[in-house]
């Protein structure tokens, strides 16, 4: 219950946060920030933002200056939903129960939209540098990091592996390098400024390198999962649509009971990572437990 409650409450924070960057303006690309809003403000639940928060929190009380950078982080997350929605790429009409950016306006608004919260996330970062005086080097050394895993050596580079997947994923270690750099980049991210906005020691990071990368594997697996015995109402996105487009998943090579035991292996080895920060990792342990224990 205190997990929950601690958890909504950085939701509730991240969604008012991420309102007061995003504005509905008047003027002649108003369609832009029309189309911005419809996909970062459908529902998510904000888990990057929150690795961030929770990660700074083992170091600092007060997340309150870093809060736009776990903003930043939502945003680069979603526009790369918006991308993968599209036609030429994963082609989803569907996303968080509602219709992808693409559907409700067009494609050539949706690959703007995308644009444009790419590079709305790198400006509020620079501009919270000014307006709370951060500590410039630590500020810069998270945008670096938050930069580099959502480029080609991470997030893009991730997608492109998945593209063509089925011509180039053909053992389980070269899917885990995808799943490594299109899921697990941004979520290692998201951990790894935490940890530097919070002054981590390099023994700490170190730790905090492992944890992430344990469960965002185990989180992409347990998606692999999700897309056979989910439901559309539940994840918010058509099930089954992974077999539908004939993608190399973790499935492909092993049982699915084989996957549950994989995940929970992943989710506790990310678990036993945290073990230097005692008491303080509380949170990112119960997080661990969240991320790879969605609604089926």
């Amino acid at each position: 219950m205190e997990f929950n409650k601690w958890m909504n409450e950085k939701v509730s924070r991240v969604d008012e946060c991420l309102k007061d960057i995003i504005e509905l303006k008047d003027n002649p690309q108003k369609l832009i920030y029309e189309s911005m809003i419809y996909s970062l403000m459908s529902g998510g639940k904000r888990l990057r933002p929150i690795l961030m928060l929770g990660t700074y929190e083992i170091f600092e009380d007060n997340d309150e200056t870093i809060l736009p950078f776990a903003c930043a982080m939502e945003m680069i997350h979603t526009y790369s939903l918006i991308h993968d929605d599209l036609p030429a790429m994963d082609n989803d009409d569907y996303r968080r129960g509602r219709l992808s950016n693409h559907k409700m306006y067009d494609e050539a608004t949706a690959i703007l939209a995308g644009d444009a919260l790419l590079n709305k996330a790198f400006e509020i970062g620079l501009e919270s540098i000014i307006k709370h005086n951060l500590d410039a080097k630590k500020a810069v050394e998270a945008l670096s990091v938050i930069g580099t895993s959502s480029g080609a050596d991470g997030m893009i580079g991730g997608q492109v592996v998945d593209i063509y997947g089925n011509e180039k994923i053909k053992t389980v270690d070269e899917l885990k390098y995808m799943y490594y750099l299109k899921t697990g980049a941004i979520i290692k991210s998201s951990v790894l400024a935490g940890a530097v906005l919070g002054g981590a020691t390099e023994r700490e990071i170190e730790a905090l390198e492992i944890y992430a990368e344990k469960i965002g594997i185990a989180f992409q697996i347990e998606d692999d999962i999700l897309d056979v015995e989910g439901t559309q109402d539940k994840i918010g996105k058509p099930i089954g649509s992974d077999i539908a487009n004939d993608k190399v998943t973790y499935l492909s090579f092993v049982e699915i009971e084989k996957a549950r035991k994989d995940v929970n292996k992943f989710t506790q080895e990310a678990i036993d990572s945290l073990q230097i920060f005692g008491e303080k990792a509380k949170k990112l342990i119960e997080l661990a437990k969240y991320l790879t224990n969605r609604d089926h």
